[in-house]
């Protein structure tokens, strides 16, 4: 790639402040997951900051420094832990996006990538390609790494939809208004968590709103730099998600974290503004039912012992940390129990699982070590990618250790 940061790009700023504000001082080594793993200087932050500046200012070819950036699992846990205020993300997303325009890659590697963006975003897509590669899982030890990666995260059967009502209404009091964002793999995947955080709301008060129009927010194009995609999916949540709401509810932290980012993706587009609109209005579930207050539930009928493990997109990229905890704690006989390493990323991270299953795995295996050494009755996240990647390891190691979506949880405790 020969691209320097030139002034009429849309990026430039964002760019070069980031480079620019990078002084090297090694704060985030301690918090890259694959600086703690692999102990290069290549693979932290500082060290990708360096590569990129280097491959911009066209002092170093793309393909030398590619192999470093690909292994960032964007999970930005180096943003908090950086004293000079370094906009990691706005740097990585706005590189990968220019690299993407001009990437050759290998025939393999490109035909895993197109599957990846034409099937996960669209979950009838995706239910037919799970629904076929299951079948052909006794294939996988023969496949390229990328195909058996693929494999490995299908299960063996999806669950059947779940569908919800265009309208579900308030239970007793109204006390507010919220559309449900319905995400893509998720909804194939596990249709019980919107189902279960629709309820919950509900339950709570909320009148939900469920667009069957509605789909993918493009986070998961957006963070692998394919961004003409991602902005067509956002433009269709645009016109099928109703305006005169209190907030757009999303229950995957990947979403909420893309979303984010729209001020970014739409930089310098007619629909920039619009696009603002509707990020301002979008909500963890956590996060909004913490402000809102939860009532009283059942709970359960004897303690268990829980820990919340943190999606990086939910701690890192959204700051919400005390949130869903402070929902656990009201719950009664919830004993809610610390991981040891818990802004550590568990490795799944969108797509990471396919692009870099070694990496991925190993991180998995950490995490459920973390996770086991606490004798639990269950782990609760609030991203379904953390919850396959832990349901994996965990199923490796034939652990039937459950491990569900708080917004699951929650509804346990309202319809015990």
């Amino acid at each position: 790639m020969r691209h320097q940061i030139q002034s009429d790009d849309l990026r430039a700023p964002e760019m070069a402040t980031a480079i620019e504000k990078c002084v090297h001082c090694g704060f985030c080594l301690a918090a890259c997951p694959t600086y703690s793993l692999l102990g290069e200087e290549m693979d932290s932050p500082r060290g990708r900051i360096y590569l990129m500046k280097n491959v911009l200012e066209e002092r170093l070819a793309a393909e030398d420094a590619q192999p470093y950036i690909d292994r960032c699992l964007g999970c930005m846990a180096c943003v908090p832990a950086c004293p000079s205020g370094v906009e990691y993300g706005d740097l990585l997303v706005s590189y990968r996006a220019l690299q993407e325009a001009e990437r050759q890659r290998p025939p393999l590697d490109a035909l895993a990538r197109k599957l990846v963006m034409e099937t996960l975003p669209y979950p009838k897509r995706f239910r037919l390609a799970a629904r076929t590669g299951a079948l052909g899982k006794a294939l996988q030890p023969a496949l390229p790494a990328a195909f058996a990666a693929m494999l490995s995260l299908l299960p063996d059967k999806l669950p059947p939809p779940l569908p919800l009502p265009a309208i579900l209404p308030a239970q007793g009091e109204r006390r507010g208004v919220v559309a449900l964002l319905p995400g893509c793999v998720q909804a194939a995947l596990a249709p019980e968590i919107n189902y279960a955080a629709a309820h919950t709301l509900a339950a709570n008060g909320i009148e939900v709103h469920n667009p069957p129009g509605a789909g993918c927010c493009g986070s998961i194009l957006l963070h692998i730099g394919a961004e003409a995609k991602a902005r067509a999916l956002a433009r269709d949540n645009f016109t099928q998600l109703p305006a005169d709401v209190d907030a757009i509810i999303t229950t995957a932290a990947g979403c909420g974290s893309g979303i984010n980012d729209y001020e970014l993706l739409f930089k310098g587009q007619d629909d920039a503004e619009r696009a603002r609109a509707f990020s301002a209005k979008v909500m963890d579930f956590s996060a909004y039912l913490a402000e809102l207050g939860l009532r009283r539930s059942k709970g359960f009928d004897r303690e268990r012992r829980v820990a919340y493990q943190d999606a990086c997109h939910l701690l890192h990229a959204q700051g919400i940390h005390s949130e869903p905890r402070a929902l656990l704690n009201q719950i009664p006989n919830l004993r809610l129990l610390p991981i040891a390493d818990a802004g550590m990323c568990c490795g799944s991270a969108g797509t990471y699982n396919i692009d870099q299953p070694v990496i991925a795995a190993e991180l998995g295996r950490r995490k459920v070590e973390s996770i086991l050494a606490l004798e639990l009755d269950l782990v609760v996240s609030g991203n379904i990618g953390c919850i396959a990647q832990l349901r994996q390891q965990l199923a490796l190691l034939k652990n039937p250790l459950p491990v569900v979506h708080i917004a699951e949880l929650l509804w346990q405790a309202y319809a015990n």
